[in-house]
């Protein structure tokens, strides 16, 4: 065993038997969340309503920002890997983003979102792979699936307080307008804050031994011919998961206020928080691959529910649904590529997986942009259904379970 799979010395144990990096990262992750959520069911109706742009416009903003953001996540998780360090990453990445969404507040056109939206997803590329490989690095194996489950627990709490702050900003500024919105955005800077306080304060990650001088390409090629096809199966899957905001604009279509709308992610957010530690637990058990497929298979009913039953109660099934698909599968994909690859190249494969998936963003949004404004959304969920569907049927075949038992 490496001394990155080894269990966390006692010292390093919070109350209750937890780890206090995992802990202090998802409170972390929390108060980021706060930020970054209360403004999800605002920028959709900010970029249209406010600026004027199109869906298409919407679909290219988010794809383009996940695309970029998703290049960096290989190099920064391969030279976290390479100089054997993860909090400078993580202070640098949480930092970045959130100063560029408090600043969209004070954009005049969509490009300018664009741009800023592109730095806030830069800085979680630069953070995302050194975080995750500190989690795995921090507890033994066989309670990796606890781990990614309680952190995504924590960082969904903060997604389900975020949208309930902007539905409480949103009643007392509603008489504002667009400047209410441009208020939110500027108001999300404090948790932000907090939440790089606390990272500074909190996680201890000092510095371990580097991995083997190998170049990325080098590092890509020995993560392993399971993990390769994992990847690819997941890459499928993210070609039909497009932006959380199309479905906000469904649900806003059915006959719900913006405000509502908020309140609808919330429910959605609380299910995800809900169940994210249960299925983590579940995971270490019966293995993440079978939760991975329910997950995927979840996914196709929910956008095809979406498609043909898009009504006013309906939209929000579909919506709390959505947030348990989320719960199974999000912490699911991290648990099974920390087994799948040497503990010396984990943020390296959380890097390839998380820029593999997230250049799928693009196509997927963009795509699901020109459905909605061309086809029109039942088109544009339907189609996504099908990718989905097409995803579990690829996992099945090519992770057996007997491949992940033996990782």
């Amino acid at each position: 065993m490496s001394s990155h799979d080894a269990p966390t010395p006692p010292a390093d144990r919070a109350a209750g038997g937890l780890d206090r990096n995992v802990v202090a990262l998802g409170f972390t992750s929390l108060f980021t969340d706060v930020s970054t959520e209360m403004l999800v069911p605002i920028l959709p109706l900010f970029i249209t309503a406010t600026l004027g742009a199109s869906a298409t416009s919407l679909g290219v903003i988010e794809g383009v920002a996940e695309c970029v953001a998703s290049v960096l996540r290989t190099t920064s998780g391969w030279l976290s890997d390479r100089i054997g360090r993860r909090k400078p990453f993580l202070v640098s990445g949480y930092g970045l983003s959130g100063a560029a969404k408090a600043m969209i507040g004070l954009a005049a056109n969509w490009p300018a979102v664009l741009a800023l939206r592109v730095a806030d997803r830069f800085g979680k590329g630069l953070r995302g792979p050194p975080r995750d490989a500190l989690i795995a690095d921090s507890v033994p194996r066989a309670s990796l699936g606890r781990a990614f489950g309680l952190h995504r627990a924590m960082d969904t709490t903060g997604a389900a307080i975020g949208p309930l702050v902007a539905w409480w900003l949103l009643g007392r500024w509603h008489e504002l307008g667009a400047e209410g919105y441009r208020r939110i955005f500027l108001v999300s800077a404090i948790p932000a804050t907090l939440s790089v306080l606390v990272l500074l304060a909190f996680v201890r990650a000092p510095r371990h031994a580097s991995s083997p001088r190998r170049t990325l390409s080098e590092h890509r090629g020995a993560l392993g011919g399971v993990f390769a096809r994992f990847v690819m199966v997941d890459t499928l899957f993210q070609l039909g998961n497009s932006s959380n905001a199309f479905v906000l604009l469904r649900t806003q279509g059915a006959g719900w206020s913006a405000s509502q709308v908020a309140l609808v992610y919330v429910g959605f957010n609380l299910v995800m928080a809900t169940l994210a530690y249960p299925f983590g637990h579940l995971s270490d058990r019966v293995g993440r691959r079978p939760l991975l497929i329910a997950g995927y298979l979840l996914y196709a009913g929910v956008y095809a529910l979406l498609a043909t039953h898009a009504t006013r109660w309906g939209v929000v099934v579909a919506f709390l649904l959505l947030g348990a698909q989320t719960a199974l599968v999000d912490g699911q994909a991290r648990a099974l590529i920390a087994r799948l690859v040497p503990g010396g190249s984990r943020a390296t494969a959380f890097g390839v997986h998380a820029t593999a998936t997230g250049l799928a963003l693009l196509p997927a949004s963009a795509a699901a942009g020109w459905l909605w404004d061309h086809r029109g959304p039942g088109m544009m969920f339907g189609v996504d259904a099908g990718v989905a569907l097409a995803a579990a049927l690829a996992l099945a075949i090519t992770l057996t379970p007997r491949e992940e038992t033996r990782a």
